[in-house]
């Protein structure tokens, strides 16, 4: 083969490839090009985003109460173990356990024919003292008495009229009355029984009102008085509070607690509170009239710190704030709000700060 032949075929091809290239490119740039397509993003050149429905809620002003919660017990008004003062036999019982008696009740009569006789007998002793007292003085007007016979005679005087009283007073001992109105317990004896001075029969309760106990820290020493409402609690009744007025300070700190003792007094015309009963005592040290509260769950906690959503012409701002005391479902905002204030109560998860809200009729988990 002529190889020099074979080299101008070769290089005779590749030029023509080039000039095919060369108009193609020349082609290339002039030939008249569409119109570009704009590419237009998803929801681009559309209205805002449709507002988020929420449930709103009002700052409303309301009272507000400074307290301090202690455990404390319920006490009887008044309370006492009715005992015999003297020996003897019961002769009559009128003890119905559990009922209302009232002040100056007859509860029991202890056999009284001893008592009854000593008196009688005294009685005499004291007419026949009598007697010779008026017969000194008629012979001391005469000087026919001594001083000493007439101070004798006027010493035994003295000493019958007081063995009289001493009579009566044990007499009157064997009636057995109610010392003030109240609930009767369960008696400890029966009828018939023979009663020693001091045992006791029943006790006597007085349970409207009733008194509650409670202490409290010195470092509200400054806040304490009488007259400060209390609020109680009690375990059989966990659905009520029942209202009470402190009405008694111990003046004497509590050394080993660093406390004050005070005495509440609380209404119980039910009878429903029993003395013994355990108290959870709320005391209201100062009470706010213009508070500002709102639902707890509008609080929206970021960090430390805490935030509601406002709603000012259908936006929802996210505004800092101060909370302070806390009641069920409701929180007290100390500063941040203004009253009447509107915030979403319900729905905050889905919104941001500037979104736009409109109110629900009903929300739930967000939904």
């Amino acid at each position: 083969m002529d190889t020099g032949a074979g080299r101008a075929h070769t290089g005779m091809r590749i030029a023509a490839l080039l000039a095919v290239l060369l108009v193609g490119g020349a082609g290339y740039l002039f030939w008249p090009r569409p119109a570009a397509v704009p590419v237009v993003a998803p929801g681009a050149g559309t209205s805002d985003p449709p507002p988020v429905p929420v449930l709103l809620a009002t700052a409303e002003t309301a009272p507000a109460e400074d307290t301090f919660r202690a455990v404390g017990t319920l006490l009887a008004d008044e309370s006492v173990v009715i005992r015999a003062e003297i020996a003897g036999r019961i002769a009559r019982l009128d003890i119905a356990e559990g009922a209302a008696v009232e002040q100056g009740r007859v509860l029991a009569r202890i056999a009284d024919e001893e008592w009854t006789a000593v008196l009688r007998q005294n009685e005499a002793t004291l007419a026949l003292q009598e007697l010779k007292m008026k017969r000194v003085e008629e012979l001391r007007a005469k000087n026919v008495v001594s001083q000493q016979d007439h101070d004798e005679t006027v010493a035994a005087l003295d000493q019958a009229r007081a063995a009289l009283a001493l009579a009566r007073a044990r007499l009157d001992k064997t009636v057995i009355r109610a010392p003030f109105g109240g609930i009767l317990g369960l008696r400890r004896v029966s009828p018939g029984d023979y009663l020693q001075a001091g045992q006791e029969l029943v006790n006597l309760e007085s349970i409207d009102p009733l008194k509650v106990d409670f202490s409290v820290p010195e470092r509200f020493a400054v806040q304490l008085a009488p007259g400060k409402t209390v609020n109680v609690r009690i375990n059989a009744f966990p659905d009520e509070s029942f209202r009470g007025e402190v009405y008694a300070i111990d003046p004497r700190i509590d050394a080993a607690t660093r406390s004050f003792l005070l005495r509440a007094r609380i209404n119980n015309p039910e009878g429903r509170l029993r003395p013994g009963m355990f108290a959870d005592a709320e005391l209201v040290l100062a009470v706010r009239a213009d508070a500002l509260w709102i639902p707890e769950q509008a609080i929206v906690p970021i960090g430390e710190r805490q935030f509601v959503y406002q709603v000012r012409d259908g936006t929802a701002y996210l505004t800092p704030v101060r909370t302070g005391l806390r009641k069920p479902g409701l929180v007290e905002i100390v500063a941040g709000l203004e009253a009447g204030a509107v915030v979403v109560s319900e729905g905050q998860q889905k919104l941001q700060d500037g979104a736009g809200v409109v109110a629900a009729p009903l929300l739930s988990n967000g939904n």
